[in-house]
């Protein structure tokens, strides 16, 4: 299994340079699941949220509910994986180590963990504090 972290997913949902090489790749995995974590999709639509809430005019929410329709879209299109019971007990495990990164990639590390999956991230200084968890940055031509 192949976790797509928050950065990547938005890489590959506004088409920065860096997305080719990853779209690529991607193409190029075969018998292989990508998914994206719940968790990625908490931390997105926060970021929706308090965007939309910076602009009151609603003429001009009109664009950015058009940017976010094709944001959950491309959430439609990418399995989805959850945060499960086992996710839960390894990001307390990994709390107690007093690994210090974000809780929301904590969580993601935690899921990635549990499954045993690949993370895909550019966020390579926080997550190489995560013992044991397996990431590469697709979005740099190997």
């Amino acid at each position: 299994m192949i976790v797509l972290d928050t950065d990547h997913l938005s890489c590959l949902e506004w088409g920065s340079d860096e997305s080719a090489a990853l779209r690529e790749r991607l193409a190029a995995t075969v018998d292989t699941t990508i998914v994206v974590s719940i968790v990625s999709y908490e931390e997105q639509m926060r970021g929706w949220m308090a965007y939309l809430a910076k602009v009151p005019q609603v003429t001009k929410q009109v664009e950015i509910y058009s940017r976010l329709q094709r944001h959950i879209q491309l959430y439609c299109s990418i399995p989805l994986l959850h945060f499960s019971s086992a996710a839960a007990d390894k990001f307390q495990e990994l709390r107690q180590q007093k690994i210090r990164i974000g809780t929301m990639d904590l969580k993601i590390a935690a899921s990635c963990l549990t499954e045993n999956a690949l993370l895909l991230t550019r966020n390579s200084v926080d997550f190489s504090q995560v013992p044991g968890l397996r990431f590469e940055n697709w979005t740099q031509t190997p």
